[in-house]
């Protein structure tokens, strides 16, 4: 896991106790890695780095997602600089975008 991932799992491991939601982390998809998936509520949660902004990266995740779409999973995406620089904000927007805002 990269540096943004630790910290968000940090973060999302704790769900399973204050929201019920089991959050698990490089998970396979399909044929696919998910840095983080919540099954109950069919969400992958993608940390974006600098290596996603590349013509490859952007290409590779495109597939990614097409694929993450077609089997229902809808996408959070995250980038590192959120993670580091609005902790907070990002888990207020993973909550609501899941529905369990309190």
């Amino acid at each position: 896991m990269t540096e943004g991932e630790k910290l968000l799992w940090s973060e999302l491991k704790e769900f399973r106790r204050t929201y019920g939601v089991s959050v698990r982390r490089q998970v396979p998809v399909g044929p696919y890695i998910a840095d983080f998936a919540i099954h109950s509520h069919k969400t992958i949660i993608e940390v974006d780095g600098e290596h996603n902004f590349t013509p490859e990266g952007l290409n590779r995740d495109a597939k990614r997602d097409a694929w993450f779409a077609q089997a229902g999973y809808p996408i959070i995406h995250i980038t590192t600089a959120d993670v580091f620089d609005n902790l907070e904000d990002t888990i207020t927007t993973i909550l609501a975008r899941l529905g369990l805002m309190k």
